[in-house]
């Protein structure tokens, strides 16, 4: 598929990537939503919980959104697209990763980049419990990855799942984190450092047998937490396993169903590899847009419906 043209152009302030980043995470406020949070049993016997949000009148269509890393479904960017889906008659449920809820999760093991089968179970409750026929997925960042991966590994989509959307996706881990990692991103990386610290100290008491103080001492960066932690948990290697085997990139060669994925060029999160301009001019499925503007989940707009919340409505709207 050709390489998308764009709209996309700020206001003069928001054209500075580090300004979109910081005002949409931590200043932009999204209000009018009302969510009902569903708790559901996943194959492990641990939980996750949905937060949906409906459309005035009944529909059969249905968004399902997943936050980024260390996110969860109140992040006025979820609520944005889903109070945008609810306003053109679509049903919406933002979905929490393991222990983003508010709650510890369960399980020694939680969410990563490449965790696809809580995906997987969300939409098969949903497909079970629910007489939706038209379903759309929406990811940002991390979730943006999860998606991707899972469309591009799986071969039995359910026919409801018509198209996703996807925005500002590290669809390459290993340089995402070296980017990450960079002094130009030392406020961004250290926040999230310091929110994972908190979680794996809660691990700690829960599982003592797996995580020990000499780990917790050990965790200083973000990739000593995915050593530490995310390979341990979840079966890989080492963090580098854990980055190549997680990856969406090697996958989107293998999607089938509408996708867009929306990189801003001036995303400080993102090396080369996440603008995948190849594999979207060999499939035919993948549409890749690519604003000079728009930070990490940014993209400020007017009247408060951000340019990626808009582009989402056009994209599923021609499927």
């Amino acid at each position: 598929m050709p390489i998308l043209s764009t709209t996309y152009k700020p206001k003069f302030i928001f054209r500075n990537g580090h300004i979109s980043t910081i005002y949409s995470g931590l200043l932009r406020k999204v209000d009018g939503i009302t969510q009902k949070r569903e708790r559901i049993t996943l194959p492990d016997n641990d939980f996750l919980d949905l937060d949906w949000s409906y459309a005035k009148q009944k529909t059969n269509k249905l968004l399902i959104v997943l936050h980024g890393l260390e996110g969860n479904a109140q992040r006025h960017y979820m609520l944005g697209s889903a109070k945008l889906a609810n306003k053109n008659n679509i049903d919406a449920v933002c979905v929490n990763f393991r222990g983003c809820s508010g709650e510890v999760n369960t399980n020694f093991q939680s969410y990563h980049s490449g965790k696809t089968d809580d995906l997987a179970s969300v939409i098969k409750h949903i497909t079970n419990k629910f007489n939706y026929d038209t379903i759309f997925l929406k990811g940002f960042s991390l979730g943006g990855n999860v998606i991707l991966k899972y469309l591009g590994e799986n071969n039995q989509i359910p026919k409801a799942i018509k198209g996703a959307v996807t925005v500002s996706v590290p669809v390459y881990l290993k340089g995402s984190l070296k980017r990450l990692m960079s002094k130009e991103n030392y406020f961004y990386s250290n926040k999230f450092l310091k929110d994972l610290r908190y979680k794996l100290k809660e691990k700690h008491k829960l599982f003592p047998e797996n995580i020990n103080d000499e780990d917790l001492k050990s965790v200083k960066t973000l990739q000593d937490f995915d050593d530490i932690y995310t390979s341990r948990a979840h079966g890989f290697i080492d963090a580098f396993d854990y980055y190549e085997k997680s990856s969406s990139l090697q996958f989107l060669k293998n999607i089938k169903i509408p996708t867009l994925l929306i990189n801003a060029q001036n995303d400080s999160f993102l090396s080369k590899e996440c603008y995948p301009i190849e594999a979207a001019k060999e499939n035919k499925y993948l549409h890749l847009e690519m604003p000079k503007y728009g930070g990490h989940v940014g993209f400020y707009d007017i009247n408060n419906t951000y340019y990626s919340e808009k582009r989402m409505l056009e994209f599923i709207r021609e499927l």
